[in-house]
């Protein structure tokens, strides 16, 4: 799929009748509606890259970071707030706050807008083989849409059909009846969509969908059922973990200026170059990944810089350390200005920190064999920039001035995933020779992983665990820790908190952790053992979310039900 994702909307027409002998029918030629937006095999298309967009906006722009990721077990609000972005769920988890309905409408808009290709296409002069693969692609996103709003806020109004006129009269069906709905849509999409080796990068396949429904049965409790749709994708002779070393700068190791890296580049690290998240790079290991690109309509990054709140890991995860950090005497000790480096991490402003749980916990058994640990993929250090410092090139985390010591949020730990150190575009640097860049910097540029064959084999251990196979689960989680050095874990030692141990181990800041959480039931359990921040404040009811007042208001001709504790 091209990496451009054009902006697609579509205004309802209404069609007016009058009281007379001749009815004018009214074909809209100066915008767009309904009618005149599908006719061609190519406006389809145009409509299926919209939902591409749409799903890439709600997971990966300014807001993802805040509901999905934030106040979880594995990170905290970056500066230990609870009343700002995302920091506690008693604060923002009430059904008036602005991100709950945006979530819950941008979803409803994916659901919508595949209602109306499905329901276009089967009237429409396209091929049957045109028919049956548009009809694949919508309601692949319908059921991802549904995925989202299912584990959020449990049964959720089942929508299936366009909408042509208003309505306010919306139920919620139950939990049961949205994944089965799910079941339904992921079945006929990994039915007809093609087979991963014949899509382009960025787009949806047959496995994507296998993986979808793996995940759904599970949720179902329909194991047997989970592993033959995992195993779908984990036997397919296109796919496999990558074990070694590939892509972009597979001949080079990890380079600081100042960090004084020792380890050789592994796998772990080639997966989060720039350029080789796509299976057209040589990643046999890529399912579904979202295109980004700078510098194009719709490609959403530009090399001049500017985060533009368009894909802002970067921002949000990295450290604020460049901004300023006295050294032990009280003089400036850095520079000032953010560097594409591991020792700076890009232009952060700490709005997320992990938890001590995934930094330091997690890591124990296996803290120097583990390659997901190693100081190049868990950057551990900061060390001083300023030349004019006395303590330049020294460690900062052994000698804290007072910046570090009176505002601690201002550095932490960090994985280096979550920039592209020393692979910035050219536009962003303001000296490529020091390595400095531009203090408006903040986005990630690099494509991301929405799905990848780690999970599915740590989703197949939660099946095989869910039917009491705890050897099949073990063999399953071994095979992810074996590619990372890990110690193997023992069957006898699989439990569902340890498979979510795992995902965060190899998935950190990669998925929504928070739908992990809620699909698992564990949130508000972990949240309290794990968070420090957020333990005393999360509530049991937050193991669902609002329903948006907003939604409860306009629905007025039935009752749109709240979750309980709201």
């Amino acid at each position: 799929m091209k990496k451009i994702l054009a902006s697609f909307s579509c205004i309802v027409f209404l069609s007016v009748s009058f009281s007379c002998k001749n009815v004018l029918e009214e074909k809209p030629l100066d915008f767009y509606s309904p009618e005149n937006s599908f006719v061609s095999y190519d406006d389809y298309q145009r409509g299926l890259t919209d939902l591409y967009a749409k799903v890439r906006t709600i997971c990966y722009a300014a807001t993802e970071y805040k509901p999905y990721l934030t106040a979880t077990d594995i990170a905290q609000d970056g500066r230990y707030q609870l009343t700002a972005r995302f920091g506690g769920h008693t604060n923002y988890l009430v059904p008036t706050n602005s991100d709950v309905l945006l979530h819950w409408r941008s979803w409803y808009k994916i659901v919508s807008n595949a209602n109306t290709i499905i329901s276009r296409v089967s009237n429409s002069s396209l091929t049957d083989d045109e028919k049956v693969l548009v009809t694949a692609e919508a309601k692949f996103f319908r059921a991802f849409a549904y995925r989202f709003l299912v584990y959020l806020w449990g049964g959720v109004p089942l929508v299936t059909e366009e909408i042509t006129a208003p309505r306010t009269d919306f139920v919620r069906a139950s939990k049961t009846e949205i994944l089965e709905q799910i079941v339904a849509d992921a079945t006929e999409a990994a039915n007809n969509l093609p087979p991963i080796n014949q899509v382009t990068d960025g787009k949806v396949s047959n496995l994507v969908a296998q993986q979808l429904l793996a995940e759904t049965y599970i949720a179902l409790e329909r194991y047997d059922e989970a592993i033959t749709a995992a195993s779908v994708v984990i036997d397919d002779p296109s796919t496999d973990l990558m074990q070694n070393r590939f892509g972009s700068m597979a001949a080079q190791n990890p380079q600081d200026k100042l960090l004084n890296f020792t380890q050789p580049g592994d796998v772990y690290w080639d997966l989060f170059r720039v350029g080789n998240q796509n299976r057209s790079s040589g990643n046999r290991e890529a399912l579904w990944v979202i295109q980004y690109e700078s510098d194009i309509p719709g490609g959403v990054l530009s090399s001049a810089g500017g985060y533009g709140h368009g894909h802002t890991l970067e921002r949000v995860a990295g450290p604020a350390s460049w901004l300023t950090l006295k050294d032990p005497d009280g003089e400036e000790g850095v520079i000032g200005v953010p560097m594409s480096d591991y020792n700076t991490g890009g232009a952060g402003v700490s709005l997320m920190m992990n938890t001590d749980f995934f930094l330091y916990d997690l890591w124990e058994s296996d803290w120097n064999n583990d390659i997901r640990n190693a100081p190049h993929n868990i950057v551990r250090d900061l060390v001083y920039t300023n030349p004019a410092s006395a303590w330049y090139g020294k460690s900062a985390v052994e000698n804290p001035g007072s910046t570090l010591i009176e505002q601690p949020w201002r550095w932490y730990p960090h994985p280096s995933k979550v920039t592209t150190p020393g692979q910035h575009p050219d536009g962003v640097y303001e000296d490529k020779s020091l390595g400095t860049i531009k203090n408006t910097a903040g986005a990630l540029y690099r494509d991301r992983y929405m799905m990848r064959l780690a999970e599915t084999y740590l989703l197949r251990a939660e099946a095989y665990l869910g039917k009491g196979d705890q050897q099949h689960a073990a063999d399953d989680i071994n095979e992810v820790r074996l590619r990372s050095k890990a110690t193997p874990v023992e069957p006898g030692d699989v439990t569902v908190d340890y498979i979510l141990d795992e995902r965060a181990r190899e998935l950190v800041y990669e998925e929504p952790r928070r739908i992990t959480l809620h699909r698992t039931g564990k949130l508000v359990e972990r949240v309290r053992k794990y968070n420090a921040v957020n333990k005393d404040e999360i509530q049991d009811y937050h193991q669902l979310w609002p329903i948006p007042y907003a939604e409860i208001e306009a629905n007025k001709d039935a009752v749109l039900e709240q979750n309980p504790g709201y």
